[in-house]
């Protein structure tokens, strides 16, 4: 009896698991990156698949509401995604507080974690300071990435042709008088997050905040975690005391969320 191709693309992976699955996602992925919007030919082009193959699993994934397809007949990143991302966005907000909370202890200060949504940043997680001067994000709450510390970690990751892209798209507004304004500074201040390993926004998004941030290594999706707190306590002494505190607990949470799954 002759295989249909149907049966064919459901066969099961190299890794064990079902091809077609891993294509959709794969496809998916490369939207995104992407920006949310693509032409066929395009994925074929960066995908290797056949236009057939393409065709058939976009059509699947319309049929899903997880893509749509534009006017122009170009297909875009579906709504139904917007439900999967936050309920991860929480759980993985769930995973790290414990982690957040051997920052606060070892330090003393408030401890976040924020991931690169798009074009911005939106923190997830966050366990606050005990003292009673402390700094507080709304979990949920976006941010531009260019005054932030988290987002310079991110983006440090990111070559600078993507980062001076998305800060053309952003545009670089001034939270406080110290926010850096320009692209030509912020790719400046990328090249010291990669030289020392962590990320230092001084002032930049709160006057009298400072505050230290490091990306979670090998994230499945781009991930910092960072402390904040007045800028008389988080002096340059404090920094060399902190921020080896911040790596070691991004490097055991990667591991996690590795182990996860996620």
């Amino acid at each position: 009896m002759p295989t249909s191709s149907a049966t064919t693309d459901a066969a099961k992976s190299t890794n064990g698991g079902v091809q077609s699955l891993e294509r959709a996602f794969d496809l998916l992925e490369r939207m995104a990156d992407a920006g949310g919007e693509v032409g066929l030919s395009e994925l074929s082009a960066s995908s290797g698949l056949p236009l057939p193959t393409i065709h058939r699993l976009m059509r699947t994934l319309v049929a899903c509401g997880y893509v749509r397809q534009q006017p122009n007949r170009r297909y875009a990143l579906g709504p139904r995604l917007i439900r999967l991302g936050e309920s991860a966005s929480r759980l993985l907000g769930t995973w790290a507080r414990p982690y957040l909370a051997r920052l606060v202890e070892e330090t003393g200060e408030t401890a976040n974690m924020a991931l690169l949504d798009g074009d911005e940043i939106v923190y997830v997680a966050q366990v606050p300071s005990k003292h009673s001067m402390r700094m507080f994000t709304e979990v949920g709450r976006r941010v531009l990435p260019h005054s932030t510390g988290v987002g310079k970690a991110l983006l440090a990751g990111f070559p600078d042709e993507e980062v001076r892209s998305l800060l053309a798209r952003t545009g670089m507004p001034a939270a406080t008088e110290k926010t850096i304004t320009t692209p030509e500074g912020f790719l400046a201040a990328l090249d010291d997050v990669r030289r020392l390993g962590y990320a230092v926004d001084d002032n930049e998004q709160e006057i009298g905040v400072r505050c230290l941030a490091v990306s979670v290594p090998d994230s499945p999706t781009a991930a910092a975690i960072s402390i904040s707190g007045p800028a008389g306590r988080v002096t340059e002494a404090a920094t060399d005391r902190i921020v080896p505190v911040l790596q070691q607990v991004a490097t055991e949470l990667s591991e996690v969320l590795a182990s996860s799954g996620a």
